[in-house]
This record gives structure tokens, C-alpha cells and sequence, in this order.
């Protein structure tokens, strides 16, 4: 096997996921706190997003994206729009909206499976490849995520779909964010994701008469959604930098990592010890991300990856 070589851009793509991924495990924890002050989930979303547009916004016009848009075709410009309404708005109002009348407890295990569809997706319409070592890494990462949020109960309602749509469009989103980074800079998209999307998110508040929300929030409110309005800057700049770097189901599986994080937070915090079964869970987690982390430069013979940058 190749030794490994920080700096590669697959590698460095790898590095930048697992960011993305310690981000998103400290930012799930946090925002537990921030929705305990907000009831409303979608004026809680909307605060939350626009402190983030205005973060990533600022930074790609700090960036040159003023000229780089004036540069780009009418597809590309299409395509940031689009980014916005099933990434950045569409997505964030059906999930919260879906699991506040979801009846079973498989709507948690839902978005959990995302990873999976980026995967089937991104083999035909990206033309990436993965051997069968590499599938059984995914089916191990499956199972880990069965042991940590095991998808009992039976049923299914207008919850249960709303959760699955906002999954299923973030996973289109990561395959048409995949087309684009090969020739919009990653600053760019994440200002048309947050930037555009939040557009979206104010004209819903608007129509269903909760704008006013928005400016009935108090001081501590105002300070959770400073932080984790911020971390998700933070969270969506790593994600489109390390998704121009390495293959999408890569990216997207390094991602998962992060419920393990948001577990050992909670569980410090709590002072109580997870379920063996969760633990269990946890370890095939690492495992799988590992490997997945590990061997994603290193594409054995016959298999093909497609990067965003050439």
C-alpha cells in the first residue's frame, strides 16, 4: 500500500471532512440548547441560517465573489439558485417541520441514511466507483448507525415523508454541488447555499405570519443563535471545500463520525455511560470512517473516482 502523503488533494479533502464532520458533532449538541429557547423550529432555523449567510456572504465578497459571478453562464448561475432551494431553504423546513409531527421512532434513523443515497447516486451520475471492500466499509457504517439509533417501531406519516424528502434533496443537493465546484469556488456556493436560501426561509415565515418571531427573540436566544449560526459557516465551508477535494461518498461518509462526537458530548455532560449496544455502535463507526478516510486516495485496480477539480 501507498504511504500516506498529507497534502495529496484527495488527502487534504479527507482532513477537511473530518472538520467538517468534529463541527457538526459539537454543533448538534449545542443546538439541543438553542431550540429549548426558540420553540418555533422554523423562526429557530431562519435566525440561525441567516447569521450564517451573512458570515459566508461577507467572506466570498471578501473573496472576489462580486467578479466571479459576473463571470459565470447562465447554467452555473441556475445552479447556485437551485443549490439554494434544495440545500439551503426547502430541506432545513421539511426536516424540522417533519419531526415535529413524526409518530416513529424511525424518523430519527431517516436523514442517518444519507450517506447511502449519495452513494447510489453519486455512482451513475458522477461516475464514481467503490470496490467491495470499500461497500462492506459502508454496510459496517450502516450497522453502526442501527446500533446507535436503532430504526424501531412501524408506521410511517406525513412526518415520517417530510424527513425523507428533506433527505433525499440533500443528497441531490451534494451531487449538483459536486457539478458546480468545477467551476464556482467553494466561498461562493456557500454564500448562494445560505445567502439565497435564506430568502426562501423568510418568505415562508412571512406566508404562514411568523415573521414577527424572528424579532420577539431574547438576549440569551439571540447569543445560541450567534453560535450556532456561526459554527455553521463554519460547517458548510469545510463541507464544499473538502466536496471539491474527494469523491462525494467519501466526504459524506467521513460526515457520520460526527454523531459520535455529539454522543461522547452528551454523555460527558450527563455523566452517565451509553448503552454497550450504542458503544458497540459507536466503535463500527470510527471503524468504517477510518477505513473509508484511509483508503479513499488509494483506489485499487479498476476503480475510478471523479474529483471536482479536474
Amino acid at each position: 500500500m501507498a504511504p500516506w502523503r498529507p497534502g495529496t488533494t484527495t488527502e487534504r479533502g479527507v482532513i477537511l471532512a473530518l472538520g467538517t464532520a468534529a463541527i457538526s458533532g459539537l454543533s448538534v449538541y449545542i443546538n439541543a440548547f438553542g431550540v429549548r429557547l426558540v420553540p418555533d423550529a422554523a423562526v429557530y432555523t431562519t435566525a440561525k441560517n441567516g447569521v450564517a449567510a451573512i458570515i459566508l456572504v461577507a467572506l466570498a465578497l471578501a473573496l472576489g465573489a462580486g467578479r466571479e459571478v459576473r463571470h459565470l453562464d447562465g447554467r452555473k448561475r441556475t445552479g447556485l439558485l437551485a443549490i439554494a432551494v434544495v440545500g439551503g431553504s426547502v430541506p432545513f423546513l421539511l426536516f424540522f417541520s417533519g419531526l415535529a409531527i413524526a409518530t416513529a421512532p424511525t424518523a430519527a434513523f431517516i436523514h442517518k441514511t444519507l450517506f447511502i443515497w449519495v452513494a447510489l447516486l453519486a455512482m451513475p451520475l458522477l461516475g464514481e466507483r467503490a470496490g467491495v471492500i470499500q461497500v462492506g466499509a459502508l454496510g459496517v457504517l450502516l450497522t453502526g448507525q442501527v446500533l446507535v439509533a436503532p430504526p424501531v417501531g412501524i408506521g410511517w406519516g406525513p412526518g415520517e415523508t417530510m424527513i425523507a424528502a428533506a433527505t433525499l434533496l440533500w443528497a441531490a443537493e451534494v451531487i449538483l454541488a459536486k457539478r458546480l465546484l468545477v467551476g464556482v469556488s467553494p466561498p461562493l456556493l456557500g454564500a448562494a447555499r445560505m445567502g439565497l436560501g435564506l430568502v426562501v426561509l423568510i418568505a415562508y415565515l412571512t406566508v404562514t405570519g411568523r415573521l414577527g418571531g424572528l424579532g420577539s427573540l431574547g438576549g440569551e436566544a439571540l447569543l445560541w443563535v450567534l453560535v450556532t449560526g456561526a459554527m455553521l459557516a463554519g460547517y458548510v465551508t469545510t463541507w464544499f471545500h473538502a466536496l471539491r477535494l474527494a469523491p462525494a461518498t467519501t466526504v459524506t461518509s467521513i460526515l457520520v463520525v460526527g454523531a459520535v462526537g455529539t454522543g461522547v458530548l452528551s454523555s460527558l455532560a450527563s455523566g452517565t455511560a451509553p448503552d454497550p449496544r450504542v458503544i458497540l455502535g459507536y466503535l463500527l463507526i470510527v471503524v468504517a470512517v477510518a477505513f473509508v478516510a484511509i483508503t479513499a486516495s488509494r483506489p485499487r485496480s479498476g476503480q475510478v473516482h471523479v474529483y471536482a477539480d479536474g
